[in-house]
């Protein structure tokens, strides 16, 4: 069969995003403030609030330049500084963690559960516990990251963080959409960060933002966002401030996606529904999928773990074979306690995220994937697997 290379997840787009990036250039809003900002945080707060049977949240959202400046403004409002730590799970990509550094404090991390992949409850638990013994005091916060669209254990992970005092901020960057017990990802902490980077469930260009409690916080959130100026006729400084506002332009893309985001969401779930079908038959090949019904993934990438005793090959013998054949695939996250950068940091393991790194690999499942090229992929990895 022959075609165009199959990547993992890339843009697309709705055909309404112009509308809006045209009026920001008629009106000459080319600047991070403006109408499509306030608009597509609008957008946002009505998506993230709703819940399947119960009565909306009340949560607020501030755009920002990336998923990461979410990350690093919610730890700010955490009050997180030198000298503190922090717990954040270790099988996650590394901006997850940069931004406490960023901080002068201190990642502790935390591996997985092997049902959802995310952060373990026993462990967390564990990891609090020992490091208020060595330390004298408790974390300062915890990251919990919705791995590949996958909700945590939430219920678990936020009363161990409720018993102990310690505020959780949600790193659903991969999760926009992923529901638990019906409530989005990223609503069940202080704060929860999300992005908008060009291969995320909708994208701005780049761009992020973090969920926040209220109206006063989103405020404080937009103050550090804007350089930290003081409401004063001059440009005067009283703290530290960032250049994370999303621009106007970018917003209006957001705005634009925003229209296709539930087909977005509905076309990767049922991309993920043909791989389980086409790999139900096949010993030595594992899709990751929602453990139970409570869960309720977006499956932004597809994920499957392999047994090289059955199949006869391994993770990395599959990428090659699949990248000759025009399909993009990627192995899982290297967990990042096993990242030189980070050696030197505490962490609590249970070799779960090791292993999943040792036999993982994420397929396709974008909007540009569709029946007929998970036919391919399905088929290409059959091929191998006949071998």
């Amino acid at each position: 069969m022959s075609q165009s290379r199959i990547l993992l997840c890339l843009a697309h787009m709705s055909g309404n995003e112009m509308k809006y990036i045209e009026e920001a250039f008629a009106d000459n809003w080319v600047v991070p403030l403006g109408p499509n900002v306030d608009g597509f945080e609008h957008d946002l707060e009505e998506f993230v609030n709703s819940r399947e049977g119960a009565s909306p949240l009340d949560k607020r959202v501030v755009a920002l330049s990336a998923g990461t400046a979410a990350i690093h403004l919610g730890l700010i409002q955490l009050g997180v500084g030198p000298g503190d730590e922090v717990l954040c799970q270790s099988f996650t990509f590394s901006a997850s963690a940069n931004p406490v550094t960023y901080q002068g404090a201190t990642p502790v991390f935390v591996d997985s559960e092997p049902d959802t992949w995310n952060m373990s409850p026993e462990l967390l638990e564990q990891a609090i516990l020992d490091r208020k013994a060595k330390t004298g005091r408790y974390p300062k916060a915890i990251i919990i990251v919705y791995l590949y669209g996958m909700p945590a254990k939430i219920d678990e992970l936020i009363a161990i963080a409720d018993k102990y005092g310690i505020p959780v901020l949600e790193d659903a960057a991969e999760a926009l959409g992923s529901r638990y017990r019906g409530q989005y990802c990223g609503t069940f902490g202080r704060y929860g960060a999300l992005s908008f980077n060009g291969n995320k469930m909708i994208t701005t260009s780049g761009g992020g933002a973090l969920i926040v409690p209220s109206d006063k916080e989103k405020k404080e959130v937009m103050f550090y966002a804007t350089q930290a100026r003081e409401p004063f006729p001059y440009y005067q400084h009283e703290k530290i401030g960032y250049n994370y506002r999303m621009s106007n332009i970018c917003a209006g893309i957001g705005r634009g996606q925003m229209t296709i985001l539930e087909e977005h969401i509905a076309h990767h779930r049922h991309v993920h529904q043909l791989y389980a079908e086409a790999f139900a038959d096949m010993d030595g090949i594992t899709l990751h999928s929602n453990p139970e019904e409570k869960f309720d993934a977006n499956y932004w990438l597809c994920n499957i773990l392999i047994d090289k005793d059955t199949t006869g090959f391994d993770y990395e013998e599959l990428r090659q074979y699949l990248d000759k054949a025009g399909i993009e695939s990627r192995p899982l996250w290297k967990p990042m306690h096993l990242q030189p950068v980070f050696a030197a940091c505490p962490a609590y393991v249970n070799g779960v995220s090791e292993d999943l790194f040792g036999r993982g690999l994420c397929l396709p499942a974008g909007p540009w994937v569709g029946d007929r090229e998970v036919e391919y992929i399905v088929e290409t990895i059959k091929s191998l697997y006949r071998r």
